[in-house]
């Protein structure tokens, strides 16, 4: 018997990228599990993409004969398939360490020990982790309708009816089984990271999750079916502010508003689904929209529209006069733009993941939504890339029927037939031709226009008002005072914190709460003259506390902090 395996390779990086090893006989879903699953990753910002080694051998074999080309005594045949497998391996290598890749997916059969082992190795000799998807189904119903559905129908059967087709298929898979040998989870994998699906769904085993994005797709995987369903996606009825052109806001319908409410109430009948579920989120319009179905109806605070912060219920014409550089901003790079105190795209794909995770769970599902939120879901759906999804069409008082085939979505668009105001706006035609250099790339960087509405601290207790340092001190004969004062920021800070820590019992606790502040503030003002007149004025406090009575006799030894800090400086 062969001893267990242990892993020897070690990541050579922090946060090493992932490699994706499906396992499986044919037919098994791998494929859709693959592409399922790098959508996903995609979507939530993972760069992912899929290797799969059938096509590589059909570019190397043009013309398929039949399943002889896979049984094990073929040596010209399996002399082909491995080098597939190994022109694979250098194109997922290219593209984890030079193209920004992040998890790949190397999508094939790999039933044999021999051939996961040189997976391993060559993950090891890269620095890449590896993680296995073990598809096991013997359900011969759920095998028969894979193979109709994708098989039958893939390049290798192009010009063959379908009965030979599925009696040529169902042999290669027999070729694969001869020598198939599944992960053992107890005793010669026990050491690997994997996860086993097993009946489309019906029971899962996990062994070994050892970061955050292998347990992103184990959750992922557990969640999703294959089940015949429909997802419809709208937008609420036209709103007042939709009428006014204003961003955000949480306003009523309008007329129009209400005639596409009852429409939708029309089209949802017409349907004639019975288990349909019907989600909205927590905004006024959406809700009243939901109201006119008659049906229950369940509200999701993740499905709210798109924060816009201090553009709330302003127009794109009163934002741009407003606020000209956000505005440009936005046109530059509006999936990773963010509003002031508000949200980007790539938040709300964040907050709508939840979302997304249970649309997968469920079967027939109606969403009532706002445009952003529409395009984030419609993204994940139809694999648009972060570019595109800012700008997909999801026009008022229509909906967007989709259903899930074998590899992707396809879908539907119904117009209902009520008049509406147009709110989509187009990236602007120079941002096509020419990005440019962007100003600020993507949502955490530091904001670059006037705040009003952002809240600043409120300082109690200054003997003189602060005011801006003046331009004499930012002659060159104060940058090096300026820069000493920079340094002792850390010390300020942390004498600030503990001298009013220590002294919470005292009854003068605002006053040096207050000093502390101040302090603080004016080294970071670089205002060294305030900054050296308030902490003699703390200096001096701490010692009215510590001795309020002067005595000869006394054994303590004041401290000179007024000549430390003077030394600091």
């Amino acid at each position: 018997p062969k001893s267990i395996r242990v892993s020897t390779g070690a990541p050579h990086l922090a946060n090493p990228p992932t490699v994706i090893v499906m396992v499986g006989l044919p037919a098994r879903g791998k494929t859709y599990m693959s592409k399922k699953l790098t959508r996903y990753l995609n979507w939530i910002g993972m760069p992912t993409k899929v290797f799969n080694v059938g096509e590589y051998r059909r570019e190397a074999v043009k013309n398929y004969s039949s399943y002889d080309f896979f049984k094990a005594d073929n040596e010209s045949a399996v002399k082909i398939r491995q080098q597939c497998a190994l022109a694979a391996l250098r194109d997922v290598e290219s593209y984890l360490t030079e193209e920004g890749g992040q998890v790949a997916v190397f999508d094939a059969t790999n039933t044999t020990r021999e051939r996961r082992d040189m997976i391993l190795d060559f993950g090891s000799e890269n620095g890449f982790k590896i993680f296995f998807i073990e598809s096991v189904c013997d359900d011969p119903s759920v095998i028969a309708t894979n193979i109709m559905e994708v098989k039958v129908s893939c390049p290798d059967y192009q010009d063959c009816n379908k009965t030979d087709a599925m009696e040529d298929f169902h042999k290669r898979i027999e070729c694969y089984r001869v020598h198939y040998e599944p992960l053992d989870p107890d005793q010669y994998d026990r050491s690997l990271s994997f996860i086993k699906v097993i009946d489309v769904g019906r029971r899962f085993l996990v062994n070994r999750i050892q970061d955050h994005v292998q347990s992103k797709i184990v959750y992922y995987l557990m969640n999703i079916h294959v089940q015949p369903r429909v997802i419809y996606l709208c937008r609420h009825g036209e709103s007042m502010h939709n009428l006014q052109g204003r961003l955000g806001g949480d306003s009523g319908l309008s007329p129009r508003g209400r005639k596409f409410s009852g429409a939708l109430s029309m089209f949802v009948k017409e349907q004639n689904l019975t288990d349909l579920k019907v989600w909205t989120n927590q905004m006024c319009c959406s809700i009243q929209t939901a109201e006119s179905l008659g049906v229950p109806y369940e509200q999701w605070k993740a499905l709210n529209e798109i924060d816009a912060g201090v553009c709330e219920e302003m127009t794109y014409d009163e934002v741009k006069e407003k606020y000209p550089e956000e505005f440009a901003l936005r046109d530059q790079d509006k999936y990773y733009y963010r509003y002031p105190t508000g949200e980007s795209y790539q938040d709300l794909v964040q907050r709508v993941e939840p979302v997304i995770m249970e649309l997968e769970r469920q079967e027939n599902v109606l969403v009532i939504c706002h445009q952003a939120v529409m395009r984030c879901l419609l993204a994940y759906f139809l694999d648009k890339s972060a570019e595109e999804m800012p700008y997909l069409k999801c026009p008022l008082h229509t909906v967007l029927k989709l259903t899930p085939i074998a590899y992707g979505c396809k879908v539907e668009s119904i117009s209902l037939n009520v008049e509406a105001v147009n709110t989509h706006r187009e990236r602007p035609e120079e941002m096509k031709k020419n990005s440019g250099t962007l100003i600020r790339r993507n949502s955490v960087t530091p904001l670059t226009s006037p705040e009003p509405n952002i809240k600043k601290p409120r300082i109690d207790g200054l003997d003189e008002p602060l005011q801006e340092m003046p331009m004499s001190l930012c002659t060159p004969s104060h940058l090096a005072l300026a820069g000493q004062v920079s340094v002792s920021l850390a010390l300020s800070l942390s004498l600030s914190l503990s001298l009013s820590l220590s002294l919470a019992f005292s009854l003068s606790l605002s006053r040096f709460l207050s000093l502390s502040l101040q302090c603080s503030i004016l080294c970071l003002a670089h205002s060294p003259s305030k900054w050296y007149t308030h902490m003699s004025q703390l200096s001096q406090g701490l010692k009215t506390l510590l001795y309020p009575v002067s005595s000869p006799s006394s054994t303590l030894t004041e401290v000179d902090l007024t000549g430390d800090i003077n030394k600091g400086l």
